[in-house]
């Protein structure tokens, strides 16, 4: 895959395309518009990527901090394997205008859906969980895996629900009007031919034969080109490149936020999708390779840290008796952050009287704080690993937002 013997990337093809409201809206140039040009993304399972040496070089690098960070990080990460997909999908939700701070979404975690948004996120999560759990597989990805997931994200959507799990059968458009696509930013293909691009797509996606962040970046890429559904595309697109990772077997437990890199700088994302489409592959590397290095170099960072609190909480409960609930319920926090009184009581194998005890006491100890007012059955959540979740986002967007205005 030499610049030599590698042809260039296809660029995205157009055509005019009828068009015609199914629904009365808009302005009159709303109403009015008769035609719409469409992009035709090529079919590229069997094309040969024109890969520079330092391309792959650069792509093969941030792939190996990434298996590092699983191989060294993984365990602690591992633990809090909800809570960083949870990283993962709020960033991704962000740039949909989904937004919600830590403690709606452990809420809404809880069945709470007092805010739209976190249970937006909290489905985000589970479709993320269900394009990473099981692979690698002799399967491999398919699109019957990426309609499963749609169906979780989009369920209970109150204006999407309908079309949960189901590749388009009508036209979508990227920016514009609400009404039409008069004056969109990009005009996906025509519905249909969504269903052959998505089975070319998955032969490209389930290949082994280059760098395992180049086949995620141009996966997701034209995944988003393609925009098979009539909504949660980028939240979908985003976790493929996760799915991908697995699937290739560059991480075998971590969840790693790169997603929260690439929307950092929504400028650039945008940027380096539309240069895909013109056929400009090395932008869409550089750009993944960044954000995949500052993603496993700030995990890292939050691993070292999530490391150094049980330390700290013993600090602020001071000398608890071994075996006492509060003593286990310490020791079970890395792997359950959110919690119910309830299911503490079978966390720890505890009386109900026990675990009251030791939560009032990690409470007023600052280990652990209320997320919601009621008395009963009370959600709880460890402060210092949910902060630290909020600081891990914050940290990659800062560092994101410096590199890009070197």
């Amino acid at each position: 895959m030499t610049p030599e013997s590698a042809a260039a990337w296809p660029a995205v093809d157009h055509q005019i395309a009828q068009w015609r409201q199914s629904a009365r809206g808009g302005t009159r140039e709303d109403r009015e518009l008769t035609s719409v040009t469409v992009a035709l993304p090529a079919l590229i399972a069997g094309c040969t990527v024109p890969l520079t040496a330092p391309d792959a070089a650069e792509a093969e690098s941030a792939a190996r901090e990434i298996g590092a960070l699983d191989e060294s990080a993984g365990g602690v990460l591992d633990a809090l394997g909800l809570m960083m997909l949870r990283s993962e999908s709020v960033a991704s939700s962000k740039i949909e205008q989904v937004e919600a701070g830590i403690d709606d979404y452990a809420r809404a975690l809880y069945g709470n859906r007092s805010n739209p948004s976190a249970t937006s996120m909290v489905a985000a999560t589970d479709a993320l969980t269900m394009l990473t759990d099981g692979l690698p597989s002799r399967e491999g990805l398919t699109v019957q895996r990426v309609i499963t997931a749609h169906a979780a994200l989009m369920a209970d959507d109150p204006y999407e629900k309908a079309q949960a799990g189901r590749l388009r059968e009508v036209q979508n458009w990227i920016g514009g009007s609400d009404h039409s696509p008069r004056d969109a930013l990009f005009v996906p293909p025509p519905p249909d031919r969504v269903a052959d691009l998505m089975d070319d797509l998955f032969g490209f996606a389930n290949r082994n034969d280059m760098p395992a962040l180049v086949q995620a970046a141009i996966t997701h890429a034209q995944f988003e080109t393609i925009h098979p559904f009539t909504d949660g595309n980028g939240r979908i697109g985003r976790a493929l490149i996760n799915s991908i990772l697995r699937q290739r077997g560059v991480t075998r437990r971590v969840v790693v936020p790169l997603a929260t890199a690439l929307v950092a700088d929504r400028d650039r994302y945008f940027a380096t999708l539309t240069s895909y489409r013109d056929g400009d592959v090395s932008s869409l590397i550089t750009t993944f390779a960044q954000s995949a290095r500052i993603a496993a170099k700030q995990s890292r960072e939050t691993a070292r840290r999530l490391s150094n609190l049980p330390d700290e909480w013993r600090e602020l409960t001071g000398p608890l008796r071994a075996g006492s609930a509060a003593a286990r319920l310490l020791l079970a926090l890395p792997q359950q952050p959110i919690f119910t009184t309830d299911t503490a009581v079978s966390l720890v194998s505890a009386s109900p009287s026990s675990i009251y005890a030791a939560i009032g006491r990690l409470h007023a100890a600052g280990v652990l704080r209320p997320l919601t007012e009621r008395t009963r059955n009370q959600i709880w959540g460890a402060a210092s690993i949910l902060d630290e979740l909020d600081d891990l986002q914050m940290r990659v967007t800062d560092e994101v937002m410096r590199t890009s205005t070197r």
